[in-house]
């Protein structure tokens, strides 16, 4: 049995959907006006609703999206005699979950309610399922009681009272993204979505469109009007992750959006208007990269109203250990096993180290610890081999020191370069200030004194590395 609303102006029609779906074992409710149905109509109420297109007051489509609107996301049936395509691509664009024609006969609308009924009731599973393992989990949190945490969570309060656009600096892996959670989730916008877009991850066409949206046939694939992160936000907060890596030309309409809060759809001449917060991240220097003109000073300024950033975990040993013990806890419950503790070395050897992927690092060694350990504690003789054996520069790399070989310097500096942008050629000689052509040739050219090497002595290890692969 299901609680299903009835929406329709003729009376014949209702009566007749309610004896059928009655007779089906189902509790039904009639509207025959649909402006009675809307303030009728909780969230929670009913299981499905079904509605006529064809009404006076409200048509059937309108009724869906202004349900929608309220929040209401109840799998809807329209019904109309007046069947067409765009009018089922529209009614399945807001959300309906099936359309009929009329006449129908009545196994025809049972079946379809039955299966409205079942994918409702699995979604509504699904969802309390992901609740449960949230609860499990606990929401992700800034872990640390050292005194540069408590620096950082004091700084979150006060920007979170703000509407000001926020700059989160630090390097890679510690916890930039978290940080503009919890500002989000501690302002006045918490009520709001929060979307992230990763500004290194795409092209400048496809960032374009990702950010501000696109109208149908603006570009080769553009099939259909998408709407963009700064539409979707609106009443929310937007984060875009790795600002450094936007492309000039469309630095120049980000600007604008800060400045005006509008913006066009790519494609379109109408303008937009939307009400988004603003918070960036980036593991770069972006007064440097001011000064190298591959930033807009201009947009420099507009970011930067709040900055705060981020200390590594070299910086907070201190909370090092805490950290461990929560990332146990937490991987321990999601696999399914006993926690695991770290013996005294296992801290110490922890407390030490240099950590040059920050807490991800951390993280990703505990997780190994938790899956890998044998026994109920962890001891150093179990993660010391994880453990780098010397100081990397923040994304791996391996560093460059006075009085290695200019050659040896200018490959350690494509090496980092190609890791920054995770083997990207075109990325890496843009950045480098040479050509596509040069890069090629001198990774080559590493690839051919690699491969001679191993022929050499081949049980010796390849030169060449899983980027050098990637890249090539």
């Amino acid at each position: 049995m299901a609680r299903v609303c009835i929406v329709d102006d003729k009376e014949v029609m209702r009566s007749s959907l309610t004896d059928i779906l009655t007779a089906q074992g189902h509790e039904v409710t009639a509207f025959a006006d649909p402006r009675h149905a809307l303030g009728g109509i909780a969230p929670v109420q009913y299981e499905v609703i079904v509605s006529d297109l064809k009404m006076p007051e409200m048509d059937g489509i309108e009724l869906l999206r202004q349900l929608r609107n309220r929040g209401v996301e109840t799998p809807f049936i329209l019904m109309t005699a007046y069947a067409s395509v765009p009018t089922a691509v529209e009614a399945m664009k807001q959300g309906a979950f099936d359309y009929i024609q009329k006449p129908f006969e009545a196994d025809q609308i049972a079946l379809v309610v039955d299966r409205a009924v079942t994918m409702g009731r699995l979604r509504g599973e699904n969802e309390a399922l992901r609740a449960t393992v949230r609860d499990l989990e606990g929401p992700a949190e800034l872990v640390g009681s050292g005194r540069a945490l408590r620096l950082v969570r004091t700084q979150i309060d006060r920007i979170a009272r703000s509407q000001a656009t926020v700059l989160i600096q630090g390097e890679s892996g510690t916890g930039k993204e978290l940080v503009a959670r919890a500002i989000h989730a501690a302002s006045l916008r918490s009520g709001g979505p929060m979307m992230c877009v990763n500004c290194a991850a795409l092209s400048p066409t496809l960032l374009e469109s990702e950010l501000f949206g696109h109208e149908r046939g603006a570009f080769t694939g553009a099939d259909k009007l998408r709407k963009g992160r700064f539409e979707l936000a609106s009443g929310g907060t937007l984060l875009l992750d790795e600002i450094s890596e936007v492309p000039l030309p469309v630095q120049a309409k980000l600007l604008r959006v800060l400045q005006e809060r509008e913006f066009e759809r790519v494609g379109s001449s109408a303008t937009l208007r939307t009400d988004v917060r603003v918070i960036a991240t980036t593991n770069r220097d972006l007064g440097d990269w001011v000064a190298r003109r591959r930033f807009r000073e201009d947009l420099f300024f507009r970011v930067s109203v709040l900055p705060l950033t981020l200390p590594p975990l070299r910086e907070r040993r201190e909370d090092v250990p805490e950290l461990a013990a929560h990332f146990l806890r937490r991987i321990a419950l999601r696999e399914g096993r006993e926690p695991k503790v770290l013996t005294p070395a296992a801290v110490g050897l922890l407390q030490t180290y240099h950590w040059p992927g920050n807490v991800r690092e951390l993280q990703n060694i505990c997780e190994r610890a938790v899956v890998l350990c044998q026994d109920e504690q962890i001891d150093a003789g179990l993660i010391e081999p994880w453990l780098s054996a010397e100081p990397r520069l923040e994304n791996g790399a391996r560093p460059m020191r006075p009085g290695h070989l200019m050659e040896d310097m200018e490959r350690a500096l494509i090496e980092q370069t190609l890791l920054r942008f995770n083997g990207h050629r075109e990325k890496t000689a843009k950045a480098l200030g040479i050509g596509v052509r040069t890069l090629g040739m001198k990774l080559k050219a590493w690839r051919e004194e690699a491969a001679a090497a191993a022929a050499a002595t081949p049980t010796a290890p390849a030169g060449e590395s899983e980027l050098q692969r990637r890249a090539g």
